[in-house]
């Protein structure tokens, strides 16, 4: 019986077995316990340490009545210019392009491409030998017209000796002296011609009708040219003086005009567009007579000595003009001058570390500093960075220019370590130079 059942057992599959199960329970409850077991408690004081809120939470709200850092910049009043900005276009004073003012085989080229030239200088020659013979015939018809006007002026004294002593009709005396006045007409005639050959003779000398730059020769010595050569033989451009026209909105042009001579001799300035730095000075040419109605602009021409070749035709410039001269203008830094809901405003550091928004109306400026029409007054400090952060009755930590710029290039270091450096509360001189952000 007991061998029956042995073998019974042994039949029985694997999973089946009751030992097996109970291994597996064991394992499952084991995993559980380890997943479900409590971490390690915190000591009780630490959580008694903690401020309520969290330690982070103390840190954000501390920060937020900590005084921001801003760079501030006093109010004053000074002479102040007040500028109009354009954008202009070099133009030469006069673009000539030399043509042959006669047909013939180019000689020879007397100028170097790019050479500065002066009226009246040889540029080129044409070969002048078929003038010269033109001029020839002219003088030999002079010659022979000049002999029979001669014998002619000799016969008619001979007949009006005859006609008083009535040997000969007053019909020969008049023929007579229509041939001497036929004769006189060819003579004029045949000066004419060598005036014209003479001429001719001379434009096989090419010379620059004005004065300037050249640019690149069109032709090469050995061909024929003619007068009639669109691109000439080389172009010249009057560069020195120098021109540039520039425009204006018409609700400018009021304020123009109300000046002297409606502007003109206003001193201009040409600046470079990438670093508005100053190129040349010049004056006020002139005002057009009329606004373009496409653009609703007027067009000025302002003059400029171009001495050092500065300006070169065709290349564009910002324009500055100077419309008048403020005295004693209050004058606030470009950069404290904010806009928003309220309107054009800045902020002010007053004496208890605090700001306060103040409405502003500004007038003309330029990129550093503005007019200030109404809203503040000389001496007053305003923020000129630092000023995203600000709010109405903020406290600040107000630091000069001058200050931040010794501490930006390291001179304020050695101090601001001793104070207490970076990491003390105030932070030593280069913690308070940086703007906020």
């Amino acid at each position: 019986m007991s061998s029956e059942l042995s073998a019974a057992a042994k039949a029985q599959p694997f999973y089946r077995r009751p030992f097996v199960w109970v291994l597996l329970l064991a394992l499952a409850g084991g995993g559980v316990w380890l997943v479900m077991k409590p971490g390690p408690q915190e000591p009780a004081t630490a959580g008694a340490a903690r401020p309520p809120g969290g330690s982070g939470g103390g840190q954000r709200g501390g920060g937020m009545d900590r005084p921001q850092p801003v760079i501030v910049a006093p109010v004053e009043k000074a002479d102040m210019p007040v500028y109009l900005d354009a954008i202009g276009t070099v133009t030469a004073r006069s673009t000539v392009t030399v043509r042959p003012r006669v047909d013939g085989q180019l000689m020879r080229l007397l100028f170097r491409e790019g050479q500065t030239v002066k009226a009246g200088d040889l540029l080129a020659e044409i070969d002048p030998r078929p003038f010269q013979v033109q001029l020839a015939q002219a003088e030999g018809q002079m010659a022979r017209d000049r002999a029979l006007l001669l014998n002619a002026q000799q016969d008619l004294e001979r007949y009006r000796t005859l006609v008083e002593q009535d040997s000969a009709t007053r019909q020969q005396l008049d023929a007579q002296e229509a041939l001497v006045r036929q004769y006189e007409g060819a003579v004029k005639t045949d000066q004419a011609a060598i005036d014209s050959a003479q001429l001719q003779l001379t434009y096989s000398r090419v010379t620059a009708p004005v004065g300037g730059k050249l640019g690149l020769r069109q032709v090469d010595v050995g061909n024929m040219v003619h007068a009639s050569d669109a691109n000439g033989l080389v172009v010249i451009t009057q560069v020195q003086p120098i021109d540039v026209v520039f425009s204006l909105p018409q609700g400018q042009l009021t304020a123009l005009l109300r000046l002297p001579d409606g502007g003109a001799g206003l001193a201009v300035h040409a600046l470079a567009p990438d670093s508005k730095r100053p190129v040349a000075r010049g004056k006020v040419l002139t005002v057009d007579n009329q606004i373009d109605p496409a653009t609703g602009t007027v067009k000025l021409k302002a003059e400029f000595a171009n001495d050092d070749a500065r300006l070169f035709p065709n290349q564009f410039v910002a324009v500055r003009l100077q419309l008048d001269l403020r005295r004693d203008a209050v004058v606030a830094p470009s950069a404290a001058v904010l806009r928003g809901a309220p309107g054009t405003f800045v902020y002010v550091a007053n004496a208890d570390k605090t700001v306060s928004m103040r409405p502003v109306s500004i007038g003309p400026g330029e990129s550093e500093r503005t007019i200030i029409e109404s809203g503040l007054q000389p001496g007053e400090q305003v923020v000129v960075d630092g000023t995203d952060k600000l709010r109405e009755g903020a406290q600040i930590e107000p630091v000069s220019r001058e200050e931040a710029v010794k501490a930006m290039t390291g001179g304020g270091t050695r101090k601001g370590g001793r104070e207490g450096g970076a990491g003390s509360p105030r932070g030593g001189a280069g913690a308070t130079a940086r703007p906020a952000q």
